[in-house]
């Protein structure tokens, strides 16, 4: 499977992005203040502000440098509505909270979660909703390394509600080039990243909602790989979704 793609790392410590630092965060020096976000601050986010501040939280989380925040202040900030910038559709593997990965708090992100971060009507309703109605800038497709539901499509198990689940990865086999020797999982992984490829683009052909929201540069389509052995996570771009 070919595609025009642009593999962007973690934006280093000096590529910090601040869009109103005021209002949202500071940065000074290894200490990252984040305040809750308002309707004011989400209109002021651009689908490119959204994309850095998400290179910037996965930054802070492999360098172990949490942001500052206020749980129970944000509980209460939040109680009236929520303002999120991004909507994260990842894996429900336990290692991989989007929250955690991306270092957000509470009212920043939608979290959509199901096993192979695989796409249906019901996940595309919610983003229509999160980017339509709530407001989110960017939609992020989440795969990661070692992804246990990507190697049953690939050992072709078949079990309970599960079958249907695979069968929904199991296309992206035909166009993943085997890998043979080395690593049980080189294969999975390869098939794991053409899976975010594939969502990514699924997502702006089934939803016509979201496709104009693309077109108007109202919200982008990125995708991303996490390495659990490391935490960081390389974000993939197609110029059409962006």
């Amino acid at each position: 499977m070919t595609h025009l793609t642009k593999r962007v790392k973690p934006a280093g410590p000096q590529e910090a992005i601040v869009f109103d630092s005021a209002l949202y965060f500071t940065l000074q020096a290894n200490n990252t203040s984040m305040r809750t976000l308002t309707k004011e601050l989400q209109d002021k986010i651009t689908p490119n502000i959204a994309l850095n501040i998400l290179k910037e939280g996965n930054l802070r989380f492999v360098s172990n440098l949490k942001a500052s925040r206020n749980l129970l202040q944000q509980v209460n900030e939040t109680k009236e509505g929520q303002h999120p910038f991004a909507v994260i559709l990842s894996c429900i593997d336990s290692r991989t909270s989007a929250e955690l990965i991306f270092d957000q708090g509470l009212g920043d992100v939608f979290s959509i979660r199901i096993a192979g971060n695989v796409l249906n009507e019901d996940i595309l309703g919610s983003m229509e909703f999160a980017c339509k109605v709530a407001g989110a800038k960017i939609i992020v497709v989440l795969g990661h390394t070692r992804c246990g539901a990507i190697k049953g499509a690939c050992d072709h198990v078949e079990m309970g509600h599960l079958t249907g689940l695979l069968s929904k990865i199991r296309p992206i086999l035909e166009r993943t080039p085997m890998i043979e020797g080395g690593d049980s999982y080189a294969y999975a992984d390869a098939v794991a990243a053409n899976n975010v490829h594939q969502v990514m683009d699924d997502i702006a052909k089934r939803s016509i909602i979201l496709d104009k929201m693309i077109k108007s540069h109202e919200i982008a389509v990125v995708g991303g790989m996490y390495n659990i052995e490391t935490g960081v996570v390389d974000f993939y771009e197609h110029p059409h979704l962006l």
